[in-house]
């Protein structure tokens, strides 16, 4: 190995972060406005806010295939094709140049560039409550969170007046109330379900989806235009991303230092002082190995790459990775399942329609066991998004025809229909797990991570519960509906979760309640990988509530002389 080092002095900052997406964006920003000189590592490219967005403005016939995949697309990327198209697939990594092994199938999506996934999340922002934190204790699953609701609040009031969340009100303990904007607007037969809920089921309500999208201009943003092309890109700032909010607020202090193409391998743990000293990286265009030092690092590449940093850093001290003295890291991998739900089809409301493409559906919040009284065959709960839309021409695909009498057909708007899925938690067990493989490596010489992942009992229970209450729901409502379970294996959801957990005890977890490395308290790690359970809520929000949180809690420290 060749190292890189220029001078120490050149390459040492107050802080690195390691991950540009979400969270790292955020830790960035949270560490230049303190006013420490911070590092920010990227394995991808770099992609600019609008000049980066080659797709953003172009219309179906722009693309060769209409916006389709191809066959040659599915052969050379079995698992991204699942979730790109045409408009986005310049913003997910290509499966042969990143290979993994799949001990089960287990779907990982992975966006490597400057803003990660933040360019492709669903936006989606729902607060955990003290029925998520308590969860574990009370049943005694995994271990305790060593926070509560009231800790993390006025974080969470902290990031929705920053990112900007469209939303409505509903009062619900299970599921708190936020900063919002003006909430986007239900649709009629969406009105017509939330009605049918309201008068057939107790404990339910139907509401609109609470989006990071902007319903007006915020903090110089937006607001979002109705396209429905996010994955794109938003020239518009119209949704929150690392590349149209965190990071060039981090590049106006003056304090940031972007590094993109840097893949870091390791943390250089520092026997003597008990502590990181900084992070080997390599450049991915020279080969090079460089060090960089700081006082503080912030990882926050995602969960399993967060996972694999860490695993990868043995020491004399930690021969199992950074940080591993309870034998938990890596192990308790989460992702919400979302394969169960219901569609329906109504035949009223016709003379009804809708203006633009709103970026969100409709949110149902969780009403399974809401209280210890309630007793179903699963634990925990879900919550049903879905949304509700008229019958266009892809649904009339397979009719023949020609002529006049042909295109009328295919333009004149068809039936309403509304699909909607649970996103169920995920309970935390130890063998779902990623580990690195001791023999096969990937092109930079790093070891293979291996995913070994299932849903289990308690999640097939659920999602046949979700398929129930769904079919339910919608006739109720008149609809002609059937259920359905796609039976998706892990990953599918985007959630993954949990492989380096919060814990009150460091015989069984990896961080502290802010987010520190037990035993090297200079290291913070606040992504997906924190997470000692999963809720049923999307997470991103919770991601960027524990850095803010972690990061002031971090400045005091350094500022006390503790770190």
């Amino acid at each position: 190995m060749n190292i890189n080092n220029k001078s120490k002095k050149q390459n040492t900052y107050d802080a690195i972060v390691i991950g540009s997406g979400i969270s790292g964006g955020w830790a960035a920003m949270e560490l230049c406005k303190k006013g420490l000189k911070t590092l920010l590592l990227e394995r991808g490219r770099d992609v600019q806010h609008i000049k980066d967005y080659p797709t953003a403005n172009l219309n179906p016939w722009d693309f060769e295939f209409r916006m389709q995949n191809t066959r040659k697309d599915g052969e050379e990327d079995p698992v991204q094709s699942k979730a790109y198209y045409a408009g986005d697939k310049h913003f997910y990594v290509r499966d042969k140049e990143h290979p993994y092994i799949q001990e089960k199938p287990f779907n990982w999506f992975r966006g490597y560039q400057v803003g990660g996934k933040s360019l492709l999340w669903g936006r989606q922002c729902y607060r955990l409550s003290d029925l998520d934190f308590e969860a574990n204790f009370k049943e005694n699953v995994g271990v305790d969170w060593p926070i509560r609701y009231k800790d993390l609040a006025p974080w969470y009031d902290y990031v929705e007046s920053y990112i900007g969340v469209s939303g409505q009100k509903e009062n619900l303990p299970h599921l708190p109330d936020g900063i919002f904007l003006p909430p986007m607007q239900l649709n009629c037969i969406e009105n017509h379900l939330a009605a049918s809920i309201k008068k057939n089921e107790q404990n339910r309500l139907l509401t609109i989806a609470r989006v990071a999208n902007l319903t007006k201009g915020w903090d110089n943003r937006g607001p979002c235009m109705n396209r429905n092309l996010c994955t794109r890109g938003c020239p518009f700032g119209g949704y929150f991303s690392s590349n149209s909010s965190t990071i060039p607020t981090a590049f106006a202090t003056g304090s940031l230092t972007l590094r993109p193409f840097s893949i870091v391998t390791e943390i250089i743990y520092n026997d003597q002082l008990q502590k990181a000293d900084g992070v080997r990286v390599i450049d991915t265009n020279t080969h090079e190995t460089v060090e960089f030092f700081s006082k503080i690092i912030f990882v926050n590449a995602s969960t399993i790459p967060t996972t694999s940093i860490l695993l990868n850093s043995k020491s004399d001290r930690f021969p199992n990775g950074l940080g591993n003295d309870s034998g938990q890291l890596g192990h308790n991998l989460m992702d919400h399942h979302s394969s169960a739900g219901a569609s329906g089809v109504h035949e009223g409301f016709l003379d009804s329609y809708y203006k633009g493409r709103r970026p969100c559906g409709f949110l149902i919040p969780r009403y399974r066991n809401l209280s210890e009284k309630e007793k179903n065959d699963f634990k925990r709960g879900y919550n049903i998004q879905g949304g509700g839309e008229r019958q266009g021409y892809s649904d009339r695909i397979n009719i023949g025809g020609f002529g006049k009498d042909f295109k009328t057909q295919l333009i004149t708007p068809g039936n309403w229909t509304v699909w909607m899925a649970g996103w169920g938690e995920c309970l935390p067990y130890f063998d779902n797990q990623i580990s690195l493989d001791s023999e096969q490596k990937d092109q930079w010489g790093l070891p293979l991570v291996k995913i070994d992942f299932s849903f289990r009992d308690n999640e097939n229970k659920m999602m046949k519960d979700i398929q129930e209450t769904s079919l339910e729901m919608l006739e109720n409502a008149g609809f002609k509906a059937s259920s359905f379970n796609y039976n998706k294996p892990g990953g599918s959801t985007v959630h993954e979760m949990g492989t380096a957990r919060m814990g009150l005890d460091v015989k069984t977890s990896i961080l502290n309640r802010f987010n520190q490395i037990h035993s090297v308290k200079n290291v913070f790690v606040t992504d997906g990988s924190s997470m000692a359970s999963s809720g049923c809520q999307n997470p991103s929000l919770t991601y960027m509530a524990l850095t803010a949180r972690a990061c002031n809690f971090a400045f005091e420290k350094l500022k006390s002389g503790e770190l």
